[in-house]
Parts: structure tokens; C-alpha cells; sequence
């Protein structure tokens, strides 16, 4: 046989199990064919890399189990839609008592996130996505080095890939294990091939201290999200404090992750709360650990159930047809329909985003390109009884890939501030995308075959 027919043959046997697969798992059209168009351009490699990226939900006994949060107490006012919905999912419902603080500042966020870690007690837990070795994290190491002395149980969770520098080299950590603390990397990238899947990331960010309280959002660990100074550079980002109820809906999520990290299964304490404040909060977490796709069918429903507003920040704007063509229809019905998004991010996103922000504004949708530093936030605003603050982007990556944690906030108070900052971002906001060359708009249409792996 010929290397020309070997070829060919390789491309048909690569095309047709590929293909057989994702039919079985149901995939959609246009997951398929971007699968398709790289396996016919790179039969051998994408075939490979289809096994390692191409799978979404873990189904075999041998992988993380499936998360279900526990119920606790229920508000007894009429469900929203989104209520609704995410309980029909068996999402916990919403509790009521918690105290919630909404932190747009990174030199704030950072002096929250110390005075926390040096007031626990009992237990420091970490989950980030990014952990550098810069200045802003020797200090945070130092402080959780001292409280693991002070025989304060500190857990570090970090991910493989997104801390994979730290991951190469983790000489930074020493002293932090060896003072006590539990270090640990999610889906080690050189160790266990077979358990661990590169295209399946743990994006949550969850700050936890004492089991009481929780920090949340965007932030990573990294100097230019958070530091003790002020940054030229540092990203536009936020992060929440929740203090009640909703907290062990966090420590459910965290101990899941970090028993899977470990294969060392350790009981989910509740800690009694005495927070007296009144705000609905309900904690949704997404990805392959989830039966179901309750978030992404959520964020449908209540983009069509919006009467009057639906304004989004996302730094990744690469939505499914799905969600663009519900935006457009709310537009069409009067909605007030805004995204807010950098104006630049990295080249690749720029061009993967562009085609989807160029329909959306052709149907009246508003564009606004944020004129500053890198803006890193996930929040959607729906009307004014919702707000949707966590790790989240408006891509198929965070919507179907990754391991995520948003929570649905049901508090006028924390609505009306995050609105209120989100007219602050429009204020620097540059109006609409700029008409693309021939050569450009062919290229940025062209990347919508491959935006379902961006």
C-alpha cells in the first residue's frame, strides 16, 4: 500500500469513528463539524486529539463523581423563572440568610482576601484556575504558610493547566507543605494520562474560610487581578463575599473537587450560620461533574423570560446559536440587550468572537467595547430580579467544558450596585464593532466552524 492510499484510508477510518462517536453521544451540528474540518485537514493528530479534547461529560465509574448539592432552607416568596427551572435540575434552592459584598477593586479584593486568611481559625480552602509565582502570591503563600503552623487547616486546589508553570516547578510551595498544608493539582498533566483530561479544566475560583465564608468570582490568584498596590496593568475584575446559607453550597463544591484531586474522601461539615440578613442567593455549578446542563438551559430560559433588560459582561463573547439567536429574539421583543466586552483580549478571541458580536449588532443588539485594561468580569443582568456573578463566560468552553461555579443573586441592594457599575463601564465603553475588511469578516466567519473547542 502507497503512502497516498495509506493517507486516504487514514483520513476515512479517522472521519468515520470520529464521527460514529459523537453521533452516539449526540453531539450537535456544529460540534461536529468543526471536528470534521480538523480531522480532514489533520486526520492522524485531530484523531488523537479528538479523544483527548473531544469529550464533554465523564461517564465511567472510575471518573469524578456527579455533584449534587443539598437543599437547605427555601425562600418562601414565588419563584422566579430561574428558580424554577434550575430546581426542576435538582439545583438546590435558593437560601435566604446571607450577607453578600460585591468588591470591584483589586487592591480591595486583596486586602479582603489577607484579612480573611489571616482571621480563619479553623480552615483556609483554595480553588483557583491561576496561581503565579509573583509577588502578590509570595505574600498570600507566606500568610498560609503561617497559619498552617498556627495548625489551621489549609487546602490549596490548583489547576493543572491553568497553573502550569507553578505545576512544572513548585519549588514556591515547599514551605506551605511543609508546614502542614495540603497542596494539590486538578488533573495532574503529566501523571495518570488515562484519568485525566487536558480539555476538561477546573475553572472555579472558590475562596473558603472557616466553612462560614466564602470569596468568589473571577479572580485569580495573580498580581494583575489583585495586589497590595495599584497596577497600571491590573485587569477590570470582581470579586463577592458571601457570609450565611449559600457558603456550604461552596464547601459542597470544594470538597467534591478536592476529594477527586486526592482519591481521600473526608465528610462535608455544615457550619451553623447566624447571619440575619435577608438575600436570596442560589449556587449553580457546571460541567462534567453535572448530570445535566442546567446552567446553560437557565441562562436560555431567562434570556427568553426578560421583560425589560439583559446586559452582559464577558470577556469571551463566543456563544452558541442557541444563546445568540434567544438574544436577538429578546432584542426584536423590546428588551433592552447589551453585551460589554473588551476591546481587546488575546488575538485568538478577538477573531473567534467578532462574527457573533457583528450579528448581534446588525440586530440591534448594543456592542460596547470597553476602552481600558483587560476587563476579566462574568455577570449577567436580568431585568431587576437577577444577577449571575461567578466564573462564567459566554463561551462554549466555560458552557460545556470546564468545571464552573456561578451563584443567582435575589438581592435589590447587590442588583442595583452591579448595575450601577456596570453604567460606570459604559461610560468608558467605545459603541459598536467597526466594519471588517472583506478579507477579515471571511476569516472571522471561517473560525465559527471551530468556536464550539475555543
Amino acid at each position: 500500500m502507497d503512502y497516498i492510499t495509506f493517507y486516504i484510508w487514514s483520513v476515512i477510518s479517522a472521519q468515520a469513528v470520529t464521527m460514529l462517536h459523537m453521533l452516539y453521544l449526540r453531539r450537535n451540528h456544529s460540534t461536529i463539524l468543526a471536528w470534521f474540518m480538523v480531522i480532514l485537514l489533520f486526520p492522524i493528530p485531530a484523531f488523537l486529539l479528538y479523544f483527548i479534547f473531544g469529550n464533554r461529560k465523564i461517564r465511567q465509574k472510575s471518573k469524578k463523581k456527579a455533584l449534587l448539592l443539598h437543599r437547605q432552607s427555601q425562600s418562601d416568596s414565588t419563584l422566579n423563572p430561574i428558580e424554577t427551572l434550575l430546581e426542576s435540575h435538582a439545583i438546590a434552592a435558593a437560601t435566604v440568610h446571607n450577607e453578600i459584598y460585591l468588591c470591584f477593586d483589586g487592591v480591595a479584593a486583596y486586602k479582603i482576601l489577607l484579612d480573611e486568611i489571616l482571621g480563619a481559625y479553623e480552615s483556609i480552602w483554595i480553588s483557583t484556575f491561576i496561581f503565579k509565582n509573583d509577588s502578590t502570591t509570595k505574600t498570600i503563600l507566606e500568610a498560609l504558610t503561617q497559619k498552617a503552623v498556627q495548625g489551621v487547616e489549609v487546602k490549596l486546589l490548583i489547576d493543572a493547566v491553568g497553573s502550569y508553570p507553578l505545576y512544572l516547578w513548585q519549588r514556591p510551595l515547599k514551605a506551605l507543605r511543609e508546614a502542614g498544608g495540603s497542596v494539590v493539582f486538578f488533573m495532574p498533566i503529566l501523571k495518570d494520562p488515562f484519568k485525566n483530561y487536558i480539555n476538561l479544566r477546573n475553572h472555579r475560583k472558590i475562596y473558603l474560610f472557616d466553612g462560614r465564608i466564602v470569596l468568589a468570582g473571577g479572580m485569580n490568584m495573580a498580581e494583575e487581578y489583585l495586589g497590595p498596590n495599584p497596577m497600571k496593568k491590573r485587569w477590570i475584575d470582581m470579586i463577592f463575599r458571601i457570609e450565611g446559607e449559600a457558603v456550604f453550597s461552596y464547601v459542597e463544591i470544594f470538597t467534591a473537587d478536592f476529594e477527586y484531586a486526592t482519591g481521600i474522601k473526608s465528610a462535608v461539615l455544615k457550619k451553623e450560620t447566624l447571619c440575619r440578613e435577608h438575600n436570596a442567593i442560589q449556587v449553580v455549578p457546571s460541567g462534567p461533574d453535572m448530570e445535566s446542563d442546567a446552567l446553560y438551559e437557565t441562562l436560555l430560559s431567562a434570556i427568553h423570560s426578560a421583560l425589560r433588560k439583559i446586559w452582559i459582561i464577558s470577556p469571551y463573547f463566543v456563544p452558541d446559536e442557541s444563546i445568540l439567536r434567544a438574544l436577538i429574539i429578546a432584542k426584536h421583543k423590546g428588551v433592552d440587550v447589551k453585551l460589554i466586552t473588551p476591546r481587546t483580549s488575546n488575538w485568538v478571541s478577538d477573531l473567534g468572537r467578532s462574527s457573533y458580536m457583528r450579528e448581534a449588532q446588525e440586530n440591534g443588539i448594543g456592542i460596547y467595547l470597553y476602552n481600558g485594561n483587560m476587563l476579566h468580569t462574568k455577570a449577567v443582568l436580568f431585568d431587576d430580579y437577577a444577577l449571575m456573578l461567578g466564573s462564567v463566560n459566554i463561551d462554549n468552553r466555560s458552557l460545556f467544558l470546564n468545571y464552573e461555579v456561578v451563584s443567582f443573586v435575589y438581592s435589590p441592594l447587590a442588583i442595583a450596585t452591579m448595575e450601577q457599575w456596570m453604567d460606570a463601564l459604559l461610560a468608558r465603553s467605545v459603541m459598536g464593532i467597526k466594519k471588517g475588511s472583506v478579507q477579515r469578516v471571511i476569516m472571522e466567519n471561517f473560525m465559527r466552524i471551530f468556536s464550539p473547542q475555543l
